[in-house]
């Protein structure tokens, strides 16, 4: 398992939880606005500098047992990691709640650890509305896969969340009709304000420059269709 590393505690990632988040490394996306540029496509030296990350931090989990409600596994996109359920139920076996951040791109991976009980909590990036899925993650997306994914995530009975990262001169208020079609009945939906910190395509800062994206209004939009809908600042 490729991480990163991990950060030891966190009240904001896992609802609920005192939780350690952990980043895995490598994405199937690019996305402009990706705040961990670094987890997305790293060189061989980074890779290799990540080299027994995994060893210590189960090494951490087996001090934090009885501290730590849960770990929120994160990244990067976590799915495309050749040994992600191994590791979830690893993770599981020790006593730990699990939230999963994903993309969507991986129905199967979802449906696996929906099946054997791994997740407690998922959490699915929603991009886009699916007509402007590849224009904005900048990779040529199956959009059946997107849409397998939100219907396996609503019908797990697993407790969930939708969000998205509001980015101006990518997104409009239009873009929310069309995202709000794509997860209609869905149970809780975040809007997230885009901060101009490191990103993975610094370009961006000229196309999103004098552009703005009123939250209030996009939610709105969403709350057609979606149960819960709240802004994350």
């Amino acid at each position: 398992m490729l991480l990163a590393g991990f950060q030891k505690m966190t009240l904001i990632d896992y609802p609920g939880k005192i939780a350690t988040t952990v980043f895995t490394v490598g994405c199937n996306f690019r996305c402009p606005f990706c705040h961990n540029p670094e987890l997305v496509s790293p060189t061989s030296e980074i890779i290799a500098s990540f080299a027994g990350r995994d060893k210590q931090f189960f090494e951490f989990l087996e001090k934090r047992k009885g501290i730590l409600d849960g770990v929120c596994i994160t990244g990067g996109e976590p799915t495309v990691q050749k040994d992600i359920v191994a590791f979830i139920r690893r993770i599981k076996k020790m006593g730990f709640s699990v939230k999963l951040d994903s993309n969507g791109t991986r129905p199967e991976v979802l449906e696996e650890v929906f099946r054997e009980g791994l997740v407690d909590y998922v959490a699915m990036d929603i991009k886009n509305g699916i007509a402007r899925y590849s224009e904005t993650t900048h990779v040529v997306v199956n959009e059946e896969n997107i849409r397998k994914s939100i219907r396996l995530i609503m019908k797990s009975g697993v407790p969930y969340e939708f969000r998205t990262t509001v980015v101006p001169g990518i997104h409009t208020e239009e873009d929310f009709e069309d995202m709000a079609k794509l997860i209609k009945g869905a149970r809780a939906y975040y809007l997230q304000e885009f901060r101009d910190v490191t990103i993975l395509d610094p370009e961006l800062r000229a196309l999103a420059k004098g552009k703005t994206v009123d939250l209030e209004r996009a939610a709105e939009r969403m709350r057609k269709a979606v149960k819960t809908v709240g802004i994350r600042k």
